[in-house]
C-alpha cells in the first residue's frame, strides 16, 4: 500500500526489494506526509474508520452468508484452486460488464507476480498455484514464494481508463486497499469490489529449509503442479500424490509480519473466499457485504454449482466452525507474538 501510494503520484520514495519487503529507495523524494504509516495494515492508524464503513463484527467481520460451490465450467475448476470459484465469479463479472478489469497474481518462473488483467483470458491465465512440470522450477528454493504483492499493480492505473476493477488479495492487502480509500488516495477509487483470500500466512522458501522438507516428506519439488493451503500444507504432484504437510512446519519461513496479523479470512472484503471448510474441490465463500451479495448471487445463477444440502446437511455450520477456530488461532499467534517483542 505504501509503495503504491509513493508511486501513484509519482514521487517514488518507496520501492520494494526482492522479497517484497518496503524500504526507503529515495530519501530525497519523500515529502513526509505520514500517508504510508497510515494504509500500511500493520498499523492501528485507520482501524476504527474501515470497521466501521465495514460493520465489521466479532468474532471475524460482518457476515451476510456462507457458502459453498465450485465453478460450472470444468476447464476452470481443473485449473483454480478449490474449484476455481474466484476465477469463475471474475470471469463472469468481466463478461457481463459489471467489472473492466481485475488486479490477481499469477505463477511464473520466479513466484508470484501481480499483473492487472484486462481480459477473460488474462483471468485464466492467473488461475491456481500451478508450475510448467515439464520445465522443472528454476531455482524453485530461492525464487519461490506463495506472497505476491498484488496491491503495487494499482501503479499501473495512471496509466489505465479501466474504473471498475475488482481486486483480489490477502487480508492485510485488503485492509491496505480500504484504508486507500477511506483517505480517497487516487487510484483506490477504480477498485469496485474486493475479493479476500483465507491466508494463514505467506511464506519465502530457503533452499536449506526446503531440502530438509523434499527429505522429511519423500518428494521433489520438480514434480509439484499444484499448492493448495487448507488444515494443512498440500503439494500436488505430477504422478498423482499429494504431499501434505502441517502448517506449523512452515513456521521458519514464514513472513515475519505475517506472525503479527490478526485477520485470517478477510474481514474487509465484500466476499471472501479459501478451502477451508469444503471438501476437495470445493469453495467456501463468506459474503460480506451487499456488494458483495449482490454479485455473488448473479454469479451463483450463472457460472457456479452450489453444493447439495442433501450430500450433508450441516456444510454451512462446519466450514463457520473451522474459519472461527482459524481466526482464532491465527489471533492467538499474533498476540504471543507481540508480547513476545514488549
Amino acid at each position: 500500500g505504501c509503495v503504491s501510494f509513493c508511486s501513484a503520484i509519482n514521487y517514488g520514495a518507496l520501492d520494494l526489494d526482492h522479497t517484497g519487503q518496503p524500504f526507503i529507495s529515495d530519501r530525497e523524494k519523500c515529502i513526509e506526509c505520514g500517508l504510508c504509516y497510515s494504509v500500511c495494515p500493520q498499523t492501528r492508524e485507520l482501524d476504527g474508520d474501515i470497521q466501521k464503513h465495514c460493520e465489521w463484527k466479532e468474532p471475524y467481520g460482518r457476515v451476510i452468508q456462507t457458502a459453498i460451490t465450485h465453478a460450472c465450467n470444468e476447464d476452470i475448476r481443473a485449473s483454480g484452486t478449490d474449484g476455481g470459484v474466484v476465477t469463475a465469479v471474475l470471469t463472469h463479472l468481466l463478461t457481463t460488464g459489471r467489472i473492466n478489469g481485475a488486479i490477481v497474481s499469477k505463477q511464473t518462473g520466479h513466484g508470484r507476480v501481480p499483473c492487472v488483467a484486462k481480459t477473460k483470458q488474462e483471468i485464466l491465465d492467473s488461475a491456481g498455484s500451478h508450475f510448467g512440470a515439464s520445465h522443472g522450477m528454476i531455482r524453485f528454493a530461492s525464487e519461490y514464494s506463495t506472497f505476491s504483492p498484488t496491491i503495487t499493480a494499482l501503479g499501473e492505473l495512471r496509466y489505465n481508463p479501466l474504473d471498475r476493477l475488482a481486486f483480489v488479495g490477502t487480508p492485510c492487502q485488503i485492509a491496505s486497499v480500504r484504508k486507500m480509500q477511506a483517505l480517497g488516495i487516487v487510484p483506490s477509487d477504480a477498485i469496485h469490489v474486493c475479493l479476500g483470500l483465507f491466508c494463514s500466512g505467506n511464506f519465502h522458501f530457503t533452499e536449506p529449509w526446503f531440502k530438509s522438507l523434499e527429505k522429511d516428506y519423500d518428494f521433489d519439488h520438480r514434480f509439484i503442479e499444484k499448492i493448495n493451503i487448507k488444515e494443512q500444507f498440500a503439494f500436488f504432484l505430477s504422478d498423482g500424490r499429494v504431499v501434505k504437510v502441517p502448517i506449523d512446519r512452515f513456521d521458519p519461513v514464514r513472513r515475519p509480519a505475517c506472525g503479527f496479523c490478526t485477520d485470517f479470512s478477510a474481514a474487509f472484503a465484500d466476499i471472501s473466499f479459501g478451502g477451508l471448510g469444503a471438501e476437495e474441490g470445493w469453495t467456501t465463500a463468506v459474503i460480506r457485504t451487499p456488494l458483495g451479495k449482490e454479485l455473488f448471487d448473479h454469479a451463483l445463477a450463472h457460472a457456479l454449482v452450489p453444493y447439495r444440502y442433501a450430500d450433508n446437511p450441516r456444510y454451512i455450520s462446519q466450514a463457520e466452525e473451522k474459519i472461527y477456530t482459524a481466526t482464532a488461532h491465527k489471533k492467538a499467534m499474533a498476540e504471543k507474538n507481540s508480547l513476545s517483542i514488549h
